[in-house]
């Protein structure tokens, strides 16, 4: 890994005070490449505090606009950058915040389609999209690729994270339990109505884009536990949060 320059080591101090962190952990947020699908509500936390915590190399695959009904939340746009591409937009955000900071973009919804040109070269995915067909294909073509993914959702007060491995085994020797196992099959499309529809607390997509961030960082350093087979609930009216486990049923489903 390359060394950390002294602009660097200042720059990360409070990370490298950190025992659990250290340089030998900077050195791997350095190295990292984070593809990040979705540069709106969660998307923008997710690269601000990515980008701020040295992440080497970050993607961002968005095919979107800014607009101004997005700033109540995504808050790494701005009133200037109204009517850009959010790709670009952010990409220049990140350039002020961290010029350390690699910034690849796709100006392309994530899908089945592009899965493989768009994950080649990174090493961990953050799915910060807003519909269930970008969710459900990341999940997928993460898990076929090997890749660990952090995949949240927000909706009116209420969001949701959890983080995927479901190409390893936990410590009892079986599969870790993968997006489906946890969300078999799409719900049908209308059931749910989306942010533009039911509204969105802003504040809300902060609080998941954080927690997001914080797992992807984990994942990369080795820290901490990571959400594996653990869905992790926010009730923002109610300040409550609520940890529901799951299992991998796929290979049960398979041998019955």
């Amino acid at each position: 890994m390359d060394p950390l320059t002294p602009d660097e080591i200042a720059r990360y101090k409070r990370h490298i005070l950190l025992p659990e962190v250290g340089g030998a952990g900077q050195q791997k947020l350095k190295a990292a490449r984070v593809l990040v699908i979705g540069a709106g509500g969660l998307g923008a936390p997710v690269l601000q505090y990515l980008a701020a915590a040295g992440i080497g190399t970050l993607g961002i695959a968005d095919n979107d606009r800014v607009s101004l009904s997005n700033l109540q939340r995504q808050v790494i746009h701005d009133t200037g950058t109204i009517g850009e591409l959010k790709t670009q937009s952010a990409a220049d955000a990140i350039a002020r915040l961290n010029p350390h900071v690699r910034t690849i973009r796709f100006e392309e919804r994530f899908s089945i389609e592009t899965a493989e040109r768009l994950l080649a070269g990174f090493d961990l995915i953050v799915d910060g999209s807003d519909n269930f067909d970008t969710r459900y294909a990341a999940a997928d073509a993460a898990e076929l690729a090997r890749l660990p993914l952090v995949t949240g959702a927000v909706g009116r007060f209420d969001g949701s994270l959890t983080t995927l491995k479901p190409y390893e085994a936990s410590a009892d020797g079986t599969l870790n339990p993968g997006y489906r196992d946890l969300f078999p099959t799409q719900p049908p499309e209308g059931l749910i109505p989306a942010c533009s529809e039911a509204g969105i607390i802003g504040a809300l997509t902060g609080v998941i884009g954080t927690l997001m961030a914080m797992e992807a960082i984990k994942v990369i350093t080795g820290i901490g536990e990571p959400l594996i087979g653990r869905l992790l609930l926010y009730d923002g009216l109610a300040a409550r949060f609520e940890t529901i486990r799951y299992r991998r049923k796929r290979a049960k489903a398979a041998a019955e």
